[in-house]
Formats: C-alpha cells, sequence, structure tokens
C-alpha cells in the first residue's frame, strides 16, 4: 500500500498525511494551521504565502524533493507579474502535495500573529556609548596651507574635542566635501570609538547641527524569535521594540535540528543564514518605521544569541557544534562592520558589537544574561534560568559563577504539543482546574476575562479560542497535578478514577478536555498523555541542568531563582515548581527579570565600559558541559516525577498539598516523599 506524502507545517510543527493533489491551504485546514485566506482559494489576495523547504530532515524522517510541490502555474505567475512575491514564496492555494514536504507559514500569511513578548525592561543604564554626535566649525581651503578636507576635519576635531586620530571609509569620504559645503564649513559628525582604544571612525555626516538623533539596534537573536530595541543613542531610551518569528525554524524547530539540516544538506548553513539575515533586514526597516525615523539614522548594532546562532548569523558553518567537543570558530567578541551581515537597511557604515560566548552551547545570549543580572556580585547564591528552546543557566555569588546550557526544546514555546501554538491572540495562555469539580476556566491571549466571566463570549469574538501556548501548557499540566487528574509519574487517570468525564480514552491513554467548540467549527483543546510527556522531557532537561551546577557548586538548594526570557516572564512561578522545572526555594525568592539578555544587549549598546566587563566576567565563569556529565543523565531520569522522584520541595508543600494517586497498576502513590538534602554548609 503506498503511504501519502506527509507534509509538515512550521512554526506551528502540525503534521498530517495526505493525497497527492491536495492544495496546500487545504491540508492546512485540515489540521488547524493558522494560514490565512480571503479569496477563497482564487490566487487574487495572496494571503496564503507559504514557503517550501527542501533536502533531509532527519527529526522528521523524510527527504523532501524539489518537486514536492506542484510547479509553478499561471495563477501564482500573474500574480508574481503584478505584486511580486519573494523568492521561494509559493500560494497555498495554488500549490499541491507532490510528495513529503516541510512547509513554512511566514508570519505575514497567519491570521493571528505571533506575539514576540520581548518588551524591553525599564533600566537605569550609565550612558557612554561607542558612538557620539560632535559638532565641528572645520577651516577653510587655503591655497597658502593646502591640505584635504578630511585632515582639516580631523585638525578641528583634535582641537576642539581632544580627539586625535579619525579614519572614515571610501562611502564616507565620496559625500565629505559636498557636505562641508553645504554646511558652510559646520558640520555635526557621528564618531565611532572602539573599547579597545584606537582611531575614531567617521560613521556619518550631515551640514550644520543635526538635531534628528542618532540611534542603535539591540537584538536578541533567538532560536525561535527575534526582538529588536531601537535606542536612542543619547539618552538610553527605548523608542521602539519590535519582534518576528525567526524564519530558519522551517530548517527545524531546535537548535540541533538545524544543524543536523546543515550536516545533511550542502549548502544548507548559506540557507539558514540567509534567511536570519533577511529577516533581521525586515526587523530593522519595521523598526525604524514604527519610529517615524530614518534607517540611516541606526548607525550601530548589539547581538547576543546562542552559539547556533552566533554562527548562523556570521555565516560559519555550525557543524562543530553538533559534536564534542562542541568547538566554536570563535568565543571571543566581535566588532565589524554591519554590511560584512548583509545588514543594508541601516546606515551603510553602521557598526556591529557581539558578545563573546562562553562555551559550545553557552552563548553570547547567557553572556548579556549575566552583564544585566550581574550573578557574581550576589551576596546570596542565586540560580538564574534564561528559560527558552535551549534553555542556558547561570548559577553563582561573589565567590565563583557557573553555567551549563540544557536541551529543553520547543514544547514550553507550545510547538510539539498537541493542541500547541505560538503566543498569539486566541492562545489560551492561563489556566485553573478546580479541585473538587475537575472543570477548567481559562484566559487567552488578548482578553482580560476567564472563560467563566460574564463577556468571555464577546470579548474574543474575532479571535476565539485557537490553542494553547507555552505558558499555557505549564500551567495545565500543573494544575492537572494539583487536581489529582495526573498522578506523580506523570500518567492521566481515566473518568473513573479521577472523577471527571473530561478524562477522556485516547488510544491507550486518555486525554483531558479542556475546550471544545467542534459544534461551531473551532477546534477541540485537550492535553494529551504526549503532551504531558513532551512537558516531562523539557523539564527534566531543564532540572537536570540546575541539579548539575548545584553539584559542581557542592550546595543542595538555592537561595533564590530568576526566570529570564520572555517565557520566564510569562509563566506562573508556583506552576513551574509543581512541575518540577526549577529547584525548591521560597516562593517569595522565584522572581522574573524579563528579558535579561534583551536588557543585557542594551547594556552594551549604551556603555562600552560594559562591554570590556563583560568580555572580563565571561573569561571567569566556570562552563559545565552537560553533553558529558555523567550526573546529567541521572539527574534528568529522577526529574521526569512530577515535581520530583526523590528531591523533597519543603518550599513548594509550604504552599500546595499535592494529592497522591497512582492510576498504573502496582505505581509508587507517593508525591512527596524522598531522601533528605544535604544543606549547604
Amino acid at each position: 500500500m503506498t503511504t501519502d506524502p506527509l507534509v509538515v507545517f512550521t512554526p506551528s510543527g502540525k503534521r498530517g498525511r495526505f493525497p497527492v493533489g491536495t492544495p496546500v491551504l487545504t491540508a492546512a485546514r485540515q489540521l488547524g494551521v493558522d494560514l490565512d485566506s480571503v479569496c477563497g482559494g482564487r490566487g487574487i489576495c495572496s494571503k496564503c504565502q507559504i514557503t517550501p523547504s527542501h533536502g533531509e530532515f532527519p527529526k522528521h524522517g523524510i527527504t523532501v524533493r524539489e518537486d514536492a510541490l506542484s510547479d509553478w502555474n499561471a495563477v501564482e505567475q500573474r500574480y508574481d507579474d503584478k505584486r511580486g512575491l519573494k523568492p521561494g514564496r509559493r500560494l497555498g492555494c495554488q500549490a499541491t502535495v507532490q510528495g513529503d514536504v516541510v512547509i513554512d507559514v511566514p508570519p505575514e500569511s497567519q491570521v493571528h500573529r505571533q506575539v514576540v513578548r520581548k518588551a524591553a525592561t525599564a533600566r537605569a543604564i550609565t550612558m557612554d556609548p561607542a558612538t557620539r554626535l560632535y559638532f565641528v566649525e572645520v577651516d577653510e581651503p587655503d591655497m597658502h596651507s593646502p591640505t584635504g578636507d578630511l585632515e582639516r576635519l580631523a585638525r578641528a576635531l583634535k582641537d576642539q574635542w581632544d580627539i586625535d586620530a579619525v579614519t572614515a571609509d571610501l562611502s564616507l569620504l565620496a559625500k565629505l566635501q559636498p557636505v562641508l559645503r553645504k554646511g558652510k564649513w559646520q558640520v555635526t559628525v557621528a564618531l565611532y570609538r572602539d573599547h579597545h582604544g584606537g582611531a575614531a571612525r567617521i560613521v556619518e555626516i550631515w551640514p550644520g547641527l543635526h538635531e534628528s538623533g542618532l540611534f542603535g539596534l539591540a537584538i536578541d537573536l533567538g532560536s525561535t524569535t527575534i526582538a529588536g530595541h531601537l535606542t536612542d543613542l543619547d539618552t538610553g531610551v527605548v523608542v521602539a521594540s519590535s519582534g518576528l518569528m525567526n524564519p530558519q525554524i522551517r530548517f527545524g524547530e531546535d537548535l540541533m535540528s538545524r544543524v543536523s539540516y546543515s550536516m545533511m544538506n550542502p549548502g544548507g548553513d548559506a540557507e539558514m543564514t540567509a534567511a536570519v539575515r533577511g529577516a533581521l533586514n525586515d526587523l530593522a526597516a519595521s523598526i525604524a518605521a514604527e519610529a517615524d525615523i530614518d534607517p540611516a539614522l541606526i548607525v550601530e548594532t548589539v547581538f547576543v544569541c546562542n552559539p547556533v546562532m552566533h554562527h548562523l548569523l556570521l555565516g560559519f558553518d555550525p557543524v562543530e557544534l553538533g559534536q564534542a567537543p562542541f568547538a566554536l570558530a570563535t568565543s571571543e567578541s566581535l566588532s565589524l562592520p554591519a554590511r560584512d551581515l548583509g545588514l543594508d537597511a541601516i546606515n551603510p557604515r553602521a557598526r556591529t558589537y557581539i558578545l563573546p560566548c562562553i562555551a559550545g552551547h553557552v552563548g553570547a545570549d547567557c553572556a548579556a544574561v549575566a552583564l544585566s543580572e550581574e550573578p557574581g556580585k550576589s551576596d546570596d547564591l542565586v540560580l538564574i534560568v534564561d528559560v527558552g528552546t535551549n534553555a542556558e543557566l547561570l548559577l553563582g555569588d561573589k565567590s565563583r559563577v557557573l553555567a551549563c546550557s540544557s536541551p529543553t526544546g520547543p514544547a514550553f514555546e507550545g510547538a510539539q504539543i498537541s493542541s500547541g501554538q505560538r503566543a498569539a491572540p486566541g492562545a489560551i495562555e492561563r489556566i485553573e482546574i478546580d479541585p473538587a469539580t475537575r472543570t477548567p476556566r481559562f484566559r487567552v491571549i488578548g482578553s482580560e476575562l476567564w472563560s467563566d466571566e460574564p463577556g468571555f463570549d464577546d470579548a474574543i469574538a474575532t479571535t476565539g479560542v485557537t490553542g494553547i501556548c507555552g505558558s499555557g501548557i505549564i500551567e495545565a499540566v500543573a494544575e492537572m497535578r494539583m487536581a489529582g487528574l495526573l498522578d506523580e509519574s506523570g500518567l492521566i487517570g481515566s473518568a473513573e478514577q479521577t472523577g471527571t468525564w473530561r478524562c477522556r480514552p485516547e488510544g491507550r491513554t486518555h486525554a483531558y478536555l479542556i475546550h471544545d467548540a467542534t459544534e461551531t467549527g473551532g477546534p477541540r483543546i485537550t492535553v494529551t498523555q504526549g503532551d504531558i510527556r513532551a512537558i516531562q522531557l523539557a523539564k527534566s532537561a531543564l532540572y537536570a541542568g540546575a541539579r548539575l551546577l548545584m553539584d559542581n557548586m557542592n550546595v543542595d538548594r538555592v537561595d533564590r531563582v530568576v526566570l529570564a526570557g520572555a517565557f520566564g516572564a510569562h509563566i506562573s512561578t508556583r506552576h513551574a515548581m509543581v512541575l518540577g522545572m526549577i529547584p525548591d526555594a521560597p516562593l517569595d525568592k522565584v522572581t522574573s527579570a524579563g528579558n535579561a539578555a534583551g536588557t543585557g544587549a542594551r547594556i552594551a549598546l549604551c556603555n562600552i565600559g560594559a562591554r570590556a566587563e563583560i568580555e572580563r566576567v565571561v573569561r571567569d565563569i566556570t562552563k559545565v558541559e552537560t553533553a558529558i556529565e555523567p550526573k546529567f543523565q541521572d539527574h534528568f531520569v529522577a526529574a521526569n516525577a512530577i515535581p520530583h522522584k526523590t528531591d523533597p520541595f519543603p518550599e513548594l508543600a509550604k504552599v500546595v498539598t499535592l494529592p497522591s494517586p497512582a492510576f498504573n497498576a502496582g505505581g509508587d502513590a507517593g508525591a512527596t516523599g524522598g531522601r533528605r538534602r544535604r544543606r549547604r554548609g
């Protein structure tokens, strides 16, 4: 029997098999994929644009051939001639499935746009930027003392601002003479001076007094989302923040999938580099438009990113990061022209600074968190967890700081979850389950009302309830555990065992029904046994990483926990503790730092002393490699239980009493027992 082609959609991760000839739009609708269409599939509106990917995809177990979709047709050609399609794009209503295929739905084709929740955190920063404005009066040329315009500009900067030496690119020299004459020998220059010293570089020049400002972009380049903060280089004020999905998701949702794509597909690394650089230009253009500034006024960028994203941004093949000893091409910080990264949507002479990486799997984003949160200056022992597709952890105090990464995967962000989705309007983000009735109530992104409150249906009329995002699935699993629907091992009970009809058979296991709108054409949202397992794997990796650092510090408890990252800012600390994502600590000592990596990027953008500081700090951080630590697997297995098989959670027990059901015959009913821990001595 011939098997129908497998169609995998990203970023949702939804998949299904469809007969040859099925339109992509039809497949998307049947799977509940968020793909827009207004014209009813006639190729007029262009809302259903998609991007197919080709090559080897070991994670999905398929090879995508060039002919996986039907040939480009006359309708697509007509639309391309009239309005234009980006290279590689197809119309989902016209392209039909011919073979196994991975299809990316770009943000502009999604009905419910991703909410990139990486807003800038308010932070007092001492301003000492690398790029500053200087107004100077330049001597006019004199036949009796012949010197070039650049030399007289340099002399004016020395006399009036005590700046010793300057250099300028050829493109700047080409505009120097007309600008000097237009300004009647009075000009404003933007000078970039690196924290390592050396000659100042003229980045831009304006006639007369320039009063339209000078800006930099602090960019947190994540594996799932990209967030940018447009910052005034005079005041440090964030004038606009914007974000978008990382288009590399279509090559793999997690980092190792992208490394694998590069290994299996010659030129795959170049494809991913081109994709992310294109997205960065789109981000720069959109954020400048939002702030209503000329993009040429963006004269500096600072990047923080994990090691794989670091290499793909710079155009390095990440293959070495996929195998021991996980060697980086370079771990040092980098200062280079932005144009070397293909950033042409900003000033052509803009400069880029990339923070140093800590280790092969602990990147510049973790360095930025260290710069922002300063664990090495803490009197008490602090664990900082930057939760994401690849979690990075710091543990330390004034005595020493340790760092590691942990491969949590994309489950925390709604991927690999049966009803999961990215954070977008309509996604369930909060949930409570009544422990007596086992009835759920929830809130969705875009509304402050709970589902059992008057006016909820009217408030969500435009979006509906579309799925469940990362913070929602964490709360759902924790609430199920607290309500006795889930035992310590993570097994969902039957209706008879739990006393609620919402626990329904699904194959050989059970699923818990949260919301059913199938009668009105909406989705049926459940938490399945597979969802529980995906969350268990993610949280076990996170907890095991933390315990490994604690082992290396020779402690059994931490004084406080800081959750960093956009995701960390939106999860409930109580639910995270019930789930066993983080070590036990008093709940009032578990706090959120917001987008700490983005804050670190802004600090480095606004203060060159901070760049020198983080370069020094990174050298002093002790790196712990989870991939080669034998204890990691032991910690991982023990952490599969919810909250944990052996580690007691005495602080959690003060605020939550967990029931002890055992839904598997002969299973261990104990949910809170375990060995006593050593005390910090």
